[in-house]
């Protein structure tokens, strides 16, 4: 007997050697291979579609002030026409054969009525409104990695709790089997044990398939398969009341920050509208050159083979009668500022809602969270005591059952609490103005700052100033294979 146990004692020292090995090469390959919540949100900055959309419509945006500033500007024209007369009427002796003509001429805006100041003015706003209008895209690309990213953690403990109940009820269904081949147990406690487990089976292909989904939800938003995720970190910054949370979500929300502003270029744009009506002045400096290419007949001594000349002046426009379109642009801007101005308010009430709504989901769970884990602590105790009893006869198979699935539904209600929690949590980052990249310390390289364009283009004159050609910046999934629902298994110890 003593050589059999330093025999079984020797095999489960080499296995259990082999097992902190394998364990050691698998931890230094999950380490390489490991994705945290930050890795996840650094990809889908650097990567997501959406917001790098989001980024090339603000520059666009941001192209509206050189080109209303460019209605203040001078501007210079040149033209050049070549012009051959076929048939010259023969009463005339001054027509050329040919005319090579050429001009030029510079318009200086000297006063427009306010228009171009105040529509530049608009679309610097309209340039604030964008630049808060991404962050807000940004605050809501992460909300959705963090969501996604959390409930492939919840799915897949999801599948491995069902994966280890089909495991109990197939040993509990083994065990009947035999007491029933003994006579200790009827056929009805067989059938239970086999309804259960093929419940539980069935509930495990759903578990599986709500992996596979959320797996290629995180695949649409962040742009690789997710391995080996972390556990997410605490977050920053959370409110310690809902007064507090809403209170700095008045002041730094980016979508209020956006409303306001487009508030501000409504009124600029009341301005540009009463523009039309005013009186407009403007200089003009032109020059021109004719030569006739000595076409003129023979014997014409009175027109000259070339000329020049050269015009300065001032236009003045003044508006007396336009059939009430100027007084139908400015109210129609009046009521454009008055939905601004409303849509402010809307904006202002769907923040607060948003806040307070998130606010309480996340204290909820908090509570959840911890009433769940004294439910999991007790129906383990009581799964434990029902077995004991079963074993002596005063509780059924049907007990031991119910049981377990209470077990069951106490595990998977915890881990689906902690998922809502922390994504409540975050969605109160988001809505008070602090779920963007320069709060969350989002590594890679450099965060995108959306004025370094501004700062670029807003003075732009030159009219050849193109960007290079537009290329593709978010990456594909075309080679990210699909996902599927398998999760890490824990291996059993070796039978003695």
């Amino acid at each position: 007997m003593h050589d059999i146990d330093t025999k079984l004692t020797g095999r489960r020292a080499r296995w259990l050697a082999g097992m902190a090995l394998g364990a050691l090469a698998l931890s230094s390959q999950a380490q390489a291979q490991a994705e945290t919540l930050q890795g996840a949100l650094a990809k889908a900055y650097e990567n997501n579609p959406t917001l790098t959309a989001a980024r090339a419509g603000q520059r666009a945006n941001d192209e509206n002030v050189p080109i209303q500033k460019a209605s203040g500007l001078p501007s210079v024209g040149a033209s050049v026409d070549y012009q051959e007369n076929l048939i010259i009427p023969g009463n005339s002796f001054v027509s050329p054969g040919r005319v090579l003509s050429a001009g030029s001429q510079l318009s200086v805006p000297i006063y427009q009525g306010g228009a171009v100041r105040n529509a530049v003015k608009a679309a610097e706003y309209r340039v604030e409104a964008g630049q808060s209008d991404l962050r807000a895209t940004e605050a809501s690309i992460f909300s959705q990695v963090v969501g996604a990213y959390m409930d492939v953690i919840r799915d897949q403990a999801i599948v491995q709790l069902n994966q280890k109940n089909v495991a109990v009820l197939k040993t509990n269904l083994q065990a009947s089997s035999d007491r029933f081949e003994i006579g200790d147990l009827t056929r009805t406690d067989v059938a239970q044990s086999q309804a259960r487990l093929a419940l539980a089976e069935g509930d495990l292909r759903g578990a599986e398939a709500n992996l596979i989904r959320s797996r290629e939800n995180y695949v649409k938003l962040v742009g690789d398969a997710p391995v080996d995720l972390q556990p997410p970190p605490a977050l920053p910054n959370l409110p310690q009341s809902v007064e507090d949370a809403v209170a700095i979500a008045l002041n730094n929300n980016p979508d209020i920050e956006a409303a306001n502003q487009r508030i501000n270029a409504s009124r600029a744009d009341i301005g540009a509208a009463r523009a039309a009506r005013m009186p407009k002045l403007s200089a003009t400096l032109g020059g021109g050159y004719n030569n006739n290419l000595h076409s003129i007949p023979a014997g014409n001594t009175v027109a000259e083979n070339t000329t020049k000349s050269a015009a300065a002046g001032l236009s003045l426009t003044l508006p007396i009668f336009q059939g009430g379109r100027p007084s139908a642009q400015v109210r129609q801007a009046q009521s454009r500022s008055s939905q601004a101005i409303e849509t402010y308010v809307a904006t202002e009430r769907d923040v607060i809602a948003q806040t307070r709504g998130a606010y309480a989901a996340w204290q909820a769970n908090e509570r959840v969270i911890a009433a769940t884990e004294q439910a999991v602590g007790a129906n383990a105790l009581s799964l434990e005591g029902v077995r004991a009893e079963n074993s002596v006869g005063t509780r059924s198979i049907l007990d031991i059952l119910n049981a377990e699935q209470e077990y069951l539904n106490a595990q998977v209600q915890l881990v689906s609490a902690k998922r809502n929690s922390y994504v409540a949590a975050f969605s109160v980052l988001a809505a008070m103005g602090k779920a963007e990249a320069r709060d969350l310390g989002i590594e890679g390289g450099a965060l995108y700052d959306p004025a370094v364009n501004y700062r670029r283009v807003r003075g732009q004159i030159w009219d050849w100033a193109d960007d290079p050609k537009p290329q593709q910046q978010a990456t594909n999934t075309r080679s990210v294979p699909a996902a599927d629902a398998s999760v890490p298994a824990v291996e059993p110890l070796p039978q003695q």
